[in-house]
């Protein structure tokens, strides 16, 4: 038996501004989108990396206020490339915690995404 990593489903509610934050802000690439007819609501894939998620309009796909934990190497990277697109509503900071480094990020609908980088002594292969 194989397990795949999961795809989360985050809960959006404007196209416009998870276009923003998402692919401007965080530089994910859309993969597909999906409607069922031309008026409805959004189902599409990001992705970044190896980072892939689900962004849904869809009432009852997800509950907004949600976290995702993604591990990341090259925390202070990650941190420069944001702070360079100066992205108007957040400003991330890196924290030192004791399981590592975390840059917390709030989407425009309330879902959190911290990134996290292990300290290097507990870095282990996949």
């Amino acid at each position: 038996m194989h397990l795949s990593p999961a795809i989360p489903i985050i809960r959006i509610f404007s196209e416009e501004k998870a276009r923003e934050f998402y692919v401007d802000f965080l530089g994910f690439t859309i993969d597909w989108e999906h409607r069922f007819e031309a008026n409805f609501p959004l189902y599409a894939q990001v992705r970044r990396s190896d980072l892939i998620l689900h962004l849904s309009e869809h009432h009852g796909d997800a509950t907004p206020g949600s976290t995702i934990f993604v591990r990341v190497q090259d925390i202070d990277a990650l941190h420069a490339e944001l702070q360079c697109k100066d992205y108007k509503y957040g400003k991330p900071g890196i924290q030192e915690v004791p399981w590592g480094k975390e840059l917390e990020t709030i989407d425009p609908f309330g879902n959190r995404i911290r990134f996290s980088e292990a300290p290097e002594e507990d870095v282990r292969e996949a």
